[in-house]
């Protein structure tokens, strides 16, 4: 069997990811195009993708001509149906929605102290 992955980009609490690995589920760096973090987040396919994606609401907005846009990331969610799970503490999730108008219904803001819940629910 095929161990299920966890796809975060730079910055993901080490803790978080740790305690993912010691659940069973990999954990492999993304890049956003901009950091060299790991594969390139637009170089997702069906043969390589990951069933869930981490990441700050910073990593996925890059300035124009810089990285990978957030409408692709958005696209590739939604075509391989990966959940993207993003970072903003919760007194500003309205002002993020402000800066991501377009996000499809699989991309989620979490509160960080409440990532590792959510992430465990959605990959159990």
């Amino acid at each position: 069997m095929t161990r299920k992955s966890v796809g975060y980009f730079e910055g993901t609490d080490s803790r978080l990811l740790t305690h993912l690995i010691m659940s069973g589920y990999d954990t492999i760096p993304v890049s956003n195009g901009s950091d060299n973090h790991g594969q390139s987040v637009a170089l997702i396919n069906n043969q390589n993708r990951y069933n869930i994606l981490i990441g700050y609401l910073h990593k996925i907005t890059a300035p124009e001509d810089d990285g990978v846009q957030t409408d692709q990331i958005f696209h590739i969610c939604k075509t391989y149906s990966i959940p993207l799970l993003l970072e903003v503490p919760e007194h500003l999730h309205q002002a993020a929605r402000q800066v991501i108008p377009e996000a499809p219904p699989n991309i989620e803001l979490l509160d960080p102290k409440d990532t590792l819940n959510r992430v465990l629910e959605l990959l159990g």
